[in-house]
């Protein structure tokens, strides 16, 4: 399944909710889905840098494709990463770099959050399209 393939699923998830205490509850329910990060790997060299609560991020590179394991301490960032995760984990790293992810916007998910965790939400996508440059990098090597 493609980015946009993956995105177009999430965006008519969150269409099936009309009021925001439904679609956060939704968002508590991906947190349930999300490979959990190695326990041992919950240590500050994972840890995303500029969010209010603490989440941890690794990915592995894998036939071509790169995959991502997270966890957080927040049950909303927790489900705010599975999203992430869902829609790029097994991507190649090219495409998660050129990646726009529409959803978030097309979901409303910016305009819910307070503006620490709308800077969170920017961290994790900038570190999950770095990390795929580095295996971009890797490859070309």
């Amino acid at each position: 399944m493609s980015i946009a393939e993956k995105e177009k699923e999430v965006i008519e998830e969150f269409e099936l909710f009309n009021d925001w205490m439904d679609k956060y509850e939704h968002i508590i329910e991906q947190s349930r889905q999300l490979p959990l990060i190695d326990e041992l790997q919950k240590t500050d060299e994972y840890l995303v840098r500029g969010c209010q609560s603490k989440v941890w991020l690794n990915a592995t590179f894998k036939d071509g494709c790169v995959y991502f394991t997270a966890d957080s301490d927040a049950v909303i960032t927790k489900g705010i990463i599975a999203l992430l995760v869902r829609v790029l984990s097994g991507e190649k790293p090219e495409v998660i770099i050129e990646s726009q992810l529409s959803f978030i916007d097309r979901i409303g998910l910016k305009e819910h959050l307070t503006p620490n965790r709308a800077n969170g939400l920017a961290s994790m996508v900038k570190l999950m399209k770095t990390f795929a440059l580095g295996f971009k990098l890797k490859q070309q090597a």
